[in-house]
């Protein structure tokens, strides 16, 4: 892993700005019923069906097959998380099953919690950011004219932009229609700070857990080559994601559900997509294979 001690600030700047911004739920004018459910929501749709479903099982590791249109509605779910771009996000989650828990690991648990959680996203990495990396971990994807326009553009900020500015429009006229137009602003607001920022900033914590917690705590069923664990936790907050040595021990199937308490609920909804024609080719767990 090469670093230069350079400080990456297209990510340090977005990543500190919405941690701030999203204490502003500790103000009480902005405290809504609505908002907390839209976060418990939040948390599962963009962060099962955009991070998980999509960038992860989907295009990292092409656990199942769906049409095009379902991708890249999982795709822009995902990029509604601010969780860098598909390219980026592939290359890296490739790259990390490719040198896990080595010296090259992008995030690896070697250098301490706090590296492998979020501060490998602060520091210049150009063993990772250069396009030999790209082309040699995600080429699959970046040949792809749609995801290649998303990396030369400044597209993935203007989805996120729009995506916030619909809740608090949203929350605006619905206030303001009930309530009236000082109280419509209160909801708008109300509805962007616990709706977009702080959800953003817990499914980024979220996923950030698989890399720390689940490369550190847990236990392991399977004797792989890395440090992968098992964390309850984790799976629990990640929707079946924490079940990471499982996970590691079979990367291309679309399940970790592997013992009947490791329960999976991104692969129980792919199996829903799949029941709906929306899915299909979906990789089950190797003893189902064995099975079959």
């Amino acid at each position: 892993m090469t670093m230069q001690g350079k400080i990456v600030w297209r990510y340090a700047v977005p990543i500190t700005v919405i941690h701030v911004l999203a204490l502003l739920v500790f103000v009480p004018w902005l405290f809504s019923w609505t908002g907390i459910i839209l976060v418990i929501i939040g948390l599962y749709f963009y962060g099962s069906f955009g991070v998980n479903m999509g960038y992860h099982r989907l295009l990292a590791h092409r656990a199942f097959k769906c049409p095009t249109w379902v991708e890249r509605s999982l795709v822009f779910i995902a990029l509604c998380c601010m969780e860098d771009t598909p390219g980026r996000w592939v290359a890296t989650h490739r790259m990390h099953h490719k040198l896990s828990d080595e010296v090259e690991d992008p995030h690896s648990p070697l250098v301490n919690f706090f590296w492998s959680h979020m501060g490998w996203l602060f520091v210049e990495n150009r063993g990772l950011h250069n396009i030999s990396t790209y082309e040699r971990y995600a080429r699959d994807i970046l040949r792809q004219p749609f995801y290649l326009a998303l990396e030369r553009r400044l597209l993935p900020i203007w989805i996120y932009a729009a995506h916030a500015a619909i809740y608090f429009l949203a929350g605006y006229a619905v206030g303001a229609w009930l309530w009236g137009a000082a109280a419509g602003l209160q909801f708008g607001l109300s509805l962007f700070v616990w709706g977009v920022l702080l959800r953003t900033v817990l499914v980024w914590h979220i996923t950030w857990s698989v890399n720390s917690l689940s490369h550190l705590f847990g236990y392991r069923s399977y004797a792989t080559r890395e440090q992968s664990r098992n964390n309850w936790l984790v799976a629990m907050i990640a929707a079946g994601e924490g079940w990471h040595n499982n996970h590691h021990d079979e990367p291309t199937a679309a399940s970790n559900w592997h013992r009947w308490w490791e329960i999976d609920l991104s692969y129980a909804t792919i199996k829903t997509l799949e029941k709906l024609g929306l899915a299909h080719d979906v990789i089950p767990p190797r003893r189902v294979r064995r099975e079959k």
